[in-house]
């Protein structure tokens, strides 16, 4: 695997750096703290066209490949988990149109999703449905030419602002997915807010009560919801939460090394000091390690190698778990001072246990991972 950027990867690497740095920086803590996507950081994702970032050309999106993404994912996420959370989300659910819409479908909604026009929330979870999807029982009881859709969706980021919804239901108990407008009758939004992180992601609950849906909004054939469209989803999902996880980890250490630099205990810096040493050791291993499994993950998609899936569910899996050790060592590095809103690494901490959670918990992860190493796929490298 050549480990050099192209002229594209590098181009988008450092624009999202400078723009994370130049806007998601200074309105991270207040995303944060008020519990909201400033607007003017929204208008600033949609003028550079970031939230079209992984979608096709020729619907207005910047066609990125796999790995120019996951870097884009980094930069942003390392800055804001809340603002990471937005990309992954539209990106993911628009990516199901890409692959499973219909030429119909793609011409009406993804130029506005390309630019931003329209943001769009993936509703899967349900308050009894969570890591198995196929416990959902929000029902799409079909017509003649429509589906009255009843149920309940639970923590749906960005679902508070989202213009569709890509709703996953069970239509004579074979799943079904639907794109469904958040403006018709019968959707009632309620807002769900004091969550530990992301606290910027904008999280709904979303209840459609005989919702009535177009046939033609269907989104692949009925009984493919799940195995198709949100597996396939998820899948990417996945791949953005793993990148974002990398950059909570490379916020981290950025975060250390400038404290551990300029606090000083009596004549030194503190960064003198073996076990503050060690701490920074471990905070750049974890990075770099992150980062291999994700571009390897990258790698993998790009050249459409079969496991492609589970080295990006293990790159997820590895990248959360680390952000997680590595925002707890250094909310310590920092003493009191961690647990301080004045400085980022209690956002940070807070930010990586939702990524352990979230697109397959640690638990479930980690049953489909030993699938994997029992199949033995490094005897193929």
């Amino acid at each position: 695997m050549d480990l050099r950027l192209d002229d594209a990867q590098l181009i988008a690497r450092d624009s999202a750096r400078r723009f994370a740095t130049e806007f998601v920086d200074p309105l991270a803590a207040q995303a944060d703290q008020e519990q909201a996507m400033p607007a003017v950081l929204l208008d600033r994702l949609r003028e550079g066209g970031w939230l079209g970032a992984a979608l096709p050309s020729e619907w207005g999106g910047s066609g990125m490949d796999p790995l120019a993404y996951g870097l884009v994912t980094e930069e942003i996420g390392r800055a804001c988990s809340s603002v990471r959370s937005l990309l992954t989300v539209h990106n993911m659910s628009s990516q199901a149109l890409v692959r499973f819409g219909s030429a119909e479908q793609q011409a009406r909604w993804l130029p506005d999703l390309c630019a931003g026009r329209k943001l769009i929330a993936f509703a899967l979870t349900e308050p009894d449905a969570g890591s198995s999807a196929s416990a959902i029982r929000t029902e799409a009881r079909k017509g003649t030419d429509s589906f009255l859709v009843s149920g309940t969706k639970i923590w749906t980021t960005f679902g508070q602002i989202a213009d569709l919804y890509l709703v996953f239901a069970r239509c004579e108990d074979a799943p079904v997915a639907l794109v469904i407008e958040s403006d018709r009758e019968g959707v009632h939004v309620e807002p769900i807010s004091d969550v530990l992180g992301t606290r910027g992601s904008m999280l709904a609950r979303v209840r459609f009560e005989d919702v009535e849906v177009p046939a033609t909004h269907r989104v692949g054939p009925v009984g493919a919801g799940i195995s198709f469209v949100a597996n396939s989803t998820l899948d990417h999902g996945r791949f953005s939460v793993a990148w974002g996880a990398t950059g909570i980890i490379r916020g981290c250490l950025d975060a250390c090394l400038s404290y551990a630099t300029q606090r000083r205990q009596g004549s030194h810096s503190i960064s003198e000091h073996q076990l503050v040493r060690r701490e920074l050791t471990n905070m750049l291993a974890a990075h770099t390690t992150a980062h291999a499994l994700c571009s390897r993950a990258a790698y993998f998609r790009m050249i459409g190698d079969p496991r492609a899936v589970m080295e990006t569910t293990l790159a997820k899996y590895h990248a959360a778990q680390s952000a997680v050790q590595t925002a707890t060592d250094a909310i310590r590095l920092h003493g009191a001072n961690g647990t301080s809103r004045n400085y980022p690494v209690e956002r940070y901490m807070r930010d990586a246990m939702i990524l352990e959670i979230i697109e397959g918990t640690r638990e479930v992860l980690q049953d489909s991972l030993a699938s994997y190493a029992l199949q033995r796929p490094y005897s193929r490298d």
